[in-house]
């Protein structure tokens, strides 16, 4: 076990202020506001340990630079993840470094072996902790807040909404009454009507072989003295009262958006990981174009595309006459057929200056907040439209997965009006150029 220790406070001020330790689930939109937190409580004279392995502590490094800079007392904590005890690839430390979903129980699993370390590591301390946080997706925590007796409470980082819905599902039992998984139903408990099938729902709900941890998520749902919650007041007001008074008065903590708490300009560009592309590259390219005129193209860490659906992208942006700022996966650009297409297929010649790819990791959060951005195509994962909502900028929703993306598209297009969908209505659909080249039309318009 490795330590990345920061300045810590005399004996005497260490014994009085809480000591937080905040235990992320490995997935990088869980572990960015995750990360921003620990900084947020640190520079409140608070004490924190934050909970991560070798391989993740790398995609820290803006927060300890920031941590070093502000001079708080921040440890980064690296347990050794157990890779090669379930059966995992070494190094598959984070969701998105699965070579394959099917990999996904499997990394569950090595997670919930961090709970003997992480216990061992906690009472070691000189200073005990006060007061644990932990992400809704480690259930496993409860039994260390237990067995170490100390408060306990749960991070949702998606939306109130999505974690309404989900807890009201569970509480009711409706994965047991529906037999279609694609079979329409409305949410009971919700101050309006959302309608929702199960292949939309998170995918621990719904998926055979996670009863287990299905069991799990709901005690530790019940168990937890008070839920943080990575939103705010302004968006989810209606959600966030139904959702105290579901968990019987218990207290709720908005503490959103967390991604503002970059103010640094560094620190923004770099939240998550390095870009694969130089930010004064990308924001000189930006600066060039007229206010609210550039769409950008983004669906998160984990969402991966074939090369034909890549190909539809590309030819949906190209036929939309928008300039545009892609971000394309590594993985995704580097199949033979997309770079042919991109490069031999004469693409980039054709867009010309019109168009800027970006193949890896982007800067997400400094590109939304540049004047020149007028709308962001995103798969409504909730850090992305929290950041989107932050800045003002309207999206057009294409959620990809069994999660939360399709109840944040109900949040954006239906309650909140700030977005158009593109047209999906099952996890993975394949969507042609001519609906993506609408769906563009429609958001900039």
């Amino acid at each position: 076990m490795q330590h990345h220790h920061a300045p810590t406070a005399s004996n005497g001020e260490s014994k009085t202020r809480p000591h937080f330790v905040l235990v992320p689930f490995l997935a990088q939109g869980h572990m960015i506001p995750m990360a921003d937190m620990a900084v947020l409580l640190a520079e409140r004279g608070a004490r924190v340990s934050f909970i991560t392995t070798p391989v993740n502590v790398a995609r820290t490094e803006a927060v300890v630079r920031r941590v070093r800079r502000a001079g708080i007392a921040v440890e980064f904590v690296e347990l050794t993840f157990p890779c090669a005890e379930v059966g995992l690839p070494e190094g598959c430390e984070r969701i998105d470094l699965l070579p394959s979903y099917e990999l996904i129980k499997q990394f569950h699993d090595a997670t919930g072996l961090l709970r003997h370390p992480l216990t061992q590591h906690l009472r070691a301390q000189r200073q005990p902790p006060t007061c644990m946080i932990a992400d809704s997706c480690n259930p496993w925590t409860k039994g260390v807040a237990e067995e170490l007796q100390m408060p306990y409470l749960l991070f949702h980082g998606p939306s109130c909404l999505n974690m309404l819905c989900a807890r009201m599902i569970l509480r009711h039992k409706i994965y047991e009454q529906i037999g279609d998984p694609f079979e329409p139903f409305d949410v009971p408990g919700l101050p309006h009507r959302l309608e929702i099938s199960m292949a939309q729902m998170a995918w621990f709900i719904t998926m055979l072989g996670w009863e287990k941890f299905r069991e799990e998520v709901w005690e530790a749902e019940t168990a937890a003295d008070g839920f943080v919650i990575n939103t705010f007041e302004a968006l989810e007001a209606t959600y966030v009262e139904c959702y105290s008074r579901e968990a019987k008065g218990k207290k709720v903590w908005t503490i959103g958006p967390l991604s503002l708490s970059n103010q640094d300009p560094d620190d923004k560009a770099a939240r998550g990981n390095k870009a694969s592309v130089d930010k004064q590259r990308i924001l000189l390219w930006l600066d060039e174009k007229a206010p609210r005129s550039v769409v950008y193209v983004s669906f998160g860490s984990i969402v991966r595309h074939s090369p034909a659906q890549v190909l539809e992208i590309g030819r949906g942006l190209e036929a939309s006459g928008r300039a545009f700022l892609w971000v394309i996966k590594e993985v995704d650009a580097s199949s033979p057929e997309v770079e042919k297409w991109l490069s031999g297929g004469g693409f980039q010649e054709r867009v010309g200056d019109k168009g800027l790819i970006i193949k890896g990791w982007a800067p997400q959060a400094a590109i939304l907040s540049h004047p020149a951005i007028g709308g962001f195509v995103t798969h409504c994962g909730w850090n992305s439209v929290v950041e989107a909502v932050s800045e003002g900028v309207p999206m057009a929703t294409w959620p990809h997965f069994s999660s939360d993306q399709y109840i944040n598209e109900r949040l954006i297009v239906d309650v909140q009006r700030t977005g158009v969908a593109v047209g999906v209505t099952v996890p993975d659909a394949h969507v042609g150029a001519e609906e993506i080249e609408k769906a563009i039309s429609r958001l900039m318009d």
